[in-house]
C-alpha cells in the first residue's frame, strides 16, 4: 500500500510541476505590453509576450512567484492565482538592466525605444537618423524627401529602405521624381511610439525596397497628458506643437488629436520661405482581452523656395558665398491625406489575426535645375516633375503557435495587395516656374503588387530556425499622354522571395545569429514597358552573421559582418526622364554598436559602420559605386533626470567617398556635432538646441555633375553640393495639462 501512495503523489506532484500557464501582460490603460519577459524562478522557465501581450510559459504551479521585466515599465513580481488571466505593469524608467535579449530576428529593435526617450526627435529628419547606420541628406529647401545612406547604399530617396508609417508604405512607387520616394514629413515626431527596424533581406514580411533594410514607424495609441509646445530659432525659424488628449485615458477607449505648423527661411541668401502644416487624428478602441481597433486620420501640407545645389568652382573663386544660388527659383509643393485602420483580434488561445488598410491621396509638384544652361543656354535647364496619386491597400497576418514535446512551432501567414494610381505623371522644361517650354514625359500610371508570406519560427531548446517564403505579382501600365495614339503599355512579373536564418541564444544575454534571404527593388513602371519588363525586379541576396551580447545589466554590444549582391541598380533618372542601367553590384561590411547605461542618470551610445562596395562589371579602378559611404559613425551621451534637467551631446561622421566610378571625383566627408539642454519645472518644460554646434563648414548633399553656366563656353564636371547647416540655436517651451 505505502509503495502504491508514493507513487500517486509522485504522480501528482509530476502533473503539477508540469502546468503550463497562460496570461496576458496590459500596461495601466488596457494596451498589450509586447516583448516583455517572464521568468518563474523555481522551475527555471522563461518565456516572453507576442505581439497581443499573451504568453505561455511551462513547468509554472499555481502559487509560483514570476518575475515580470517589460522595457519601460516597473518589474513585477507575480503570484500565480487560479483563473487569473491578465496582469497589468505599471510605467517606469526605460532601462538597459530590464532588456532581455529574446529568440528574436530583429532583436535590437527593443533598444529604439531608449535612444527615442534620451534623445527625443522634433524633426522629421532626426525620426531617421534613429536607424543606426541610416544617414540622411536635405537638397532642395527641406520640403522634398531626404536623400538617404545606409549599408554603402546612396537609397537617393528611398530606392532601397522600405518604410512604412502604421503599416502603411511610405515609398512611391513610379514617382515623378524617383524610384521608391519616400517623404516623411507627414509624420509629427513627437507622436512616434516605436522605431521597427532590420537591414537586409531576411523578413518574409517586407517586400519592394526591402533591400538595405526597412523601418517601420508606430505612432502612439495614447498620450498621458495634452501639451503645447512653441519653438523658435535663428533664420525665422517657428514650430508649434499641440497634442490634445480627448477621453482621458478611459477605461476602453484612447483619442487624441496632433497638429505641428513649421516656417524656416534657412541659412540661405535666398529665403526658403518653408511652411509645413501636419495634423493627425487617432481613436483605439481595446474590444477585449487582447483585440483591439483603431483609426487614424492626418492630412500634411508644404511649400517651398529652394537655391538648388551649387558648383564647387563658383565658392573656390568667390562669385557666390556656400549659401548663394546660381537659380533660385526652384522649390515645390506637396500633400498627403492618409486614413489607417488596423484590428488585432484573437481566435482562440493560440492564434490572432491582424489586419490593417490604407488609403492616402498624394500630390507633388517639383521645380530643379541641376544643369543650369547645360541643354538650353538661352532658357536654362529648369524641370517642373509633377504628380497626382491614389494610394490604397490592405494586408492581413494570421498568427498562429503550435506546441509539441520536441519544439514550438510560431508561425505568420500573410497575404495582401497594394494598389497606386497616378494622374498626369509629367516632366516637363520650364522656365520661372510659369512657362512650360516642352513637356518630356507625361503619362497615368497604375502599378498593382500582390503578395503572400509564410513565415515559420522552429524553437528547440536555444535555438530557432526561421523559414520563410513570400510571393509577389507586379502588374505595371502605363498610358502615355504624348503618344499620338492611344497606347496604353502593359507588363507583369512574378517574384518568388526566400528566407532562411538561424538564432542561437546561449542564455538572456547572449545571442548569435545567421541570416540570409533573397529580396528586390521594383523598377518604374516607364523602365518596365518600354523595354519589355527587362529586369522588372532586381534581385538582392544578403547574408549576416553576428552577435548581440549584454555582459552586464547596463551594457549592450551588437556586431555583424555582411554581405550583399543587387542584380541591378535604380535604371530610371526622374530628373532627365532616361534610362540609366548601372550593372550589378556587391557590398561587404561590418557593423558595431554598443549602449551603456553609465548609471541611472547618464547613457552613452554609439554605432560604427563600414563599407566596401564595387561594380562587378567593371575593370578595377572603374568600379566604385557612386556616393556609396565606406565608414560612418553616430552617438553621443545623454542624461536625464538629474535635477530637473536633461539633455546631451550627439555627433554623426561620415567619411570622404568617391562621387563618380573612376574616385576622380570626392564627395568630401563631415563631422558635425549637435546639443540640446531642458528642464522641468512642474508642467513646463524650457529647452534649447544647438545643430552644429562648433559651426562646421559641411556639406550635406554632394553629387557629381555637369553643369554650364550662362557665361561658360563648355561645361563642367565636378561636385555640385548643398551646404550643411551652420550653428543653429533654437528655445523650446512645452507646458502640458
Amino acid at each position: 500500500m505505502k509503495p502504491l501512495l508514493t507513487a500517486f503523489i509522485f504522480l501528482i506532484s509530476f502533473y503539477s510541476f508540469s502546468q503550463t500557464q497562460k496570461a496576458v501582460v496590459l500596461d495601466e490603460y488596457g494596451n498589450a505590453v509586447t516583448n516583455a519577459f517572464i521568468y518563474n524562478p523555481t522551475s527555471e522557465m522563461h518565456s516572453h509576450t507576442d505581439e497581443s501581450g499573451a504568453f505561455v510559459i511551462e513547468k509554472t504551479n499555481i502559487g509560483d512567484v514570476l518575475r515580470i521585466t517589460a522595457l519601460g515599465f516597473k518589474i513585477k513580481n507575480h503570484t500565480v492565482v487560479e483563473g487569473e488571466n491578465k496582469i497589468v505593469l505599471a510605467d517606469g524608467v526605460l532601462k538597459l538592466n530590464d532588456v532581455v535579449i529574446q529568440h528574436k530576428l530583429s532583436a535590437m529593435n527593443l533598444i529604439s525605444k531608449i535612444d527615442l526617450q534620451t534623445s527625443p526627435v522634433n524633426t522629421s529628419q532626426e525620426i531617421l537618423q534613429k536607424v543606426p547606420g541610416l544617414f540622411i541628406g536635405q537638397h532642395a529647401g527641406g520640403g522634398k524627401s531626404e536623400q538617404m545612406f545606409l549599408r554603402g547604399f546612396d537609397i537617393d530617396h528611398g530606392t532601397d529602405v522600405a518604410i512604412s508609417v502604421d503599416g502603411m508604405p511610405v515609398n512611391m512607387v513610379s514617382h515623378a521624381h524617383g524610384q521608391g520616394y519616400a517623404d516623411l514629413h507627414f509624420v509629427i515626431p513627437e507622436t512616434v511610439d516605436k522605431i521597427d527596424y532590420g537591414k537586409g533581406t531576411y523578413y518574409a514580411n517586407k517586400g519592394d525596397f526591402a533591400t538595405a533594410g526597412y523601418v517601420g514607424f508606430q505612432t502612439k495609441e495614447k498620450l498621458d497628458n495634452s501639451s503645447i509646445s512653441v519653438e523658435a530659432g535663428q533664420f525665422n525659424m517657428k514650430r508649434t506643437v499641440g497634442l490634445f488628449n480627448l477621453l482621458n485615458n478611459e477605461k476602453n477607449q484612447r483619442a487624441y488629436i496632433a497638429t505641428e505648423y513649421f516656417l524656416t527661411d534657412g541659412p540661405f541668401e535666398s529665403p526658403q520661405n518653408f511652411n509645413r502644416f501636419n495634423l493627425q487624428g487617432k481613436y483605439t478602441y481595446l474590444l477585449g482581452l487582447n483585440s483591439k481597433f483603431s483609426i487614424s486620420a492626418s492630412h500634411f501640407s508644404s511649400k517651398w523656395d529652394a537655391s538648388g545645389q551649387i558648383p564647387q568652382r563658383l565658392t573656390d573663386n568667390g562669385t557666390i558665398s556656400r549659401f548663394g544660388a546660381v537659380d533660385d527659383t526652384e522649390g515645390g509643393n506637396t500633400s498627403r491625406s492618409n486614413i489607417i485602420a488596423s484590428l488585432v483580434k484573437p481566435i482562440d488561445k493560440n492564434t490572432f489575426v491582424k489586419v490593417n488598410t490604407f488609403l492616402s491621396k498624394y500630390a507633388l509638384e517639383l521645380y530643379s535645375n541641376f544643369t543650369f544652361f547645360l541643354n538650353d543656354p538661352v532658357n536654362g535647364d529648369q524641370i517642373r516633375q509633377k504628380e497626382s496619386r491614389m494610394l490604397y491597400g490592405m494586408n492581413a497576418e494570421i498568427n498562429k503557435k503550435i506546441k509539441n514535446n520536441v519544439w514550438d512551432i510560431n508561425y505568420q501567414l500573410g497575404l495582401g495587395f497594394r494598389a497606386d494610381a497616378t494622374k498626369d505623371s509629367e516632366l516637363s522644361h520650364t522656365l520661372n516656374r510659369k512657362t512650360t517650354l516642352e513637356r518630356i514625359k507625361l503619362g497615368d500610371i497604375d502599378e498593382s503588387n500582390q503578395y503572400a508570406y509564410l513565415n515559420s519560427e522552429f524553437v528547440f531548446g536555444k535555438w530557432m530556425i526561421n523559414p520563410g517564403l513570400r510571393f509577389d505579382y507586379f502588374k505595371f501600365n502605363y498610358q502615355d499622354k504624348l503618344s499620338d495614339t492611344y497606347a496604353n503599355q502593359s507588363e507583369s512579373e512574378v517574384k518568388l522571395s526566400p528566407k532562411l536564418n538561424f538564432i542561437y541564444s546561449h542564455n538572456n544575454n547572449l545571442q548569435l545569429f545567421l541570416k540570409s534571404g533573397m529580396g528586390f527593388h521594383s523598377n518604374d513602371t516607364r523602365v518596365v514597358v518600354e523595354n519589355n519588363g527587362y529586369k522588372t525586379l532586381p534581385t538582392a541576396v544578403g547574408t549576416d552573421i553576428g552577435t548581440i551580447w549584454k555582459p552586464s545589466h547596463n551594457l549592450i554590444i551588437n556586431s555583424a559582418l555582411w554581405y550583399m549582391y543587387l542584380q541591378q541598380e535604380f535604371v530610371y533618372s526622374g530628373d532627365g526622364g532616361t534610362i540609366e542601367p548601372s550593372g550589378r553590384t556587391k557590398r561587404m561590411g561590418a557593423d558595431f554598436g554598443i549602449r551603456y547605461h553609465l548609471n541611472e542618470i547618464l547613457y552613452i551610445y554609439s554605432d560604427a559602420n563600414y563599407t566596401f562596395a564595387r561594380s562587378i562589371d567593371e575593370p578595377k579602378g572603374q568600379d566604385y559605386v557612386p556616393l556609396s559611404p565606406d565608414f560612418t559613425t553616430a552617438g553621443g551621451i545623454s542624461f536625464q533626470n538629474w535635477h530637473r534637467f536633461s539633455g546631451g551631446i550627439r555627433y554623426r561622421y561620415l567619411k570622404s567617398r568617391p562621387a563618380n566610378e573612376d574616385n576622380s571625383i570626392v564627395a568630401e566627408g563631415y563631422f558635425v556635432t549637435d546639443m540640446n539642454l531642458n528642464y522641468d519645472f512642474k508642467n513646463v518644460s524650457f529647452g534649447f538646441t544647438i545643430q552644429n554646434l562648433f559651426n562646421t563648414e559641411w556639406n550635406e548633399t554632394q553629387f557629381a555633375t555637369e553643369s554650364r553656366l550662362k557665361n561658360e563656353a563648355n561645361p563642367v564636371d565636378e561636385i555640385h553640393f548643398t551646404p550643411g547647416t551652420p550653428f543653429n540655436l533654437k528655445a523650446k517651451i512645452t507646458y502640458r495639462f
